[in-house]
């Protein structure tokens, strides 16, 4: 699998009332990277994301997404129908795409064993862990084979603990299929040991203000102890700071 390439040139968004949320975005995901978006509460992350989705649509400028994309989505909350099951909470997607009912079983089982859940999916959500439900529901946005995969801070509401092991099965993932990802998250930690290019934005209206290539290779546990991961969630935190005007 290849990911897909995304191009949003002079991009704009505002909304009615007049409140503008993205001003002249020039922004570039490549093939099989991962992309993070780290800026202030409200900057317009998710704004970005939703237009490079096709939820939203620019009020001026272009998104160009090649070849065409299949898109999986990835939520801050889980949502999971509490009266379906862990499989066919996972196989919906493919279930209102008309798939057969065999077919459903056998990519949600498939889906479900990349995430760790496979012991899990006659489960009802309520009877999951925070993290079991968040794995669900990457393996929901993982059925239909994504070459474009859009994360809204996934793994937010979770303790430390889970969010580093996630983000760690997350890391393996999607450089294991080549998948292009935009992730958007508050947490400096996460966008360096996620992603490939970390892109800082100016509060709102966004404004791409500094861009960070991460040099790491694999994304393990090791990694967190590593200096220069340090060094370098240090410099962006200055970076963050300086485009809220705020003195370090």
């Amino acid at each position: 699998m290849t990911g897909v390439q995304v191009r949003l040139r002079s991009v704009e968004k505002v909304f009615p009332g007049g409140v503008e949320a993205v001003s002249a975005m020039d922004l570039e995901l490549a093939p099989g990277r991962v992309t993070a978006l780290l800026g202030p509460t409200g900057c317009g992350k998710s704004t970005i994301l939703r237009l490079i989705g096709g939820v939203a649509s620019p009020t001026g400028g272009s998104i160009e997404v090649e070849p065409s994309p299949r898109i999986g989505f990835c939520f801050q909350e889980p949502r999971l129908l509490p009266w379906r099951n862990v499989r066919r909470n996972v196989a919906l997607p493919l279930e209102l795409a008309r798939a057969s009912s065999e077919t459903c079983r056998l990519e949600a089982d498939r889906r479900l064993k990349m995430v760790g859940l496979d012991d899990a999916a006659e489960f009802l959500p309520a009877a999951l862990s925070g993290g079991m439900r968040m794995r669900a529901a990457v393996a929901r946005a993982l059925i239909a084979d994504p070459n474009l995969l859009l994360l809204d801070e996934p793994f937010a509401a979770l303790d430390e603990v889970t969010r580093f092991r996630l983000d760690e099965d997350l890391a393996a993932l999607v450089r294991e299929r080549s998948i292009t990802v935009l992730l958007v998250t508050h947490s400096i930690a996460e966008a360096v040991f996620l992603a490939d290019e970390v892109v800082v934005l100016s509060p709102r209206p966004a404004r791409i203000i500094d861009r960070f290539e991460i040099p790491f290779g694999e994304r393990n546990a090791a990694l967190r102890s590593n200096v220069e991961y340090a060094r370098l969630q240090s410099r962006i935190y200055e970076v963050l700071l300086a485009g809220m005007g705020v003195a370090s």
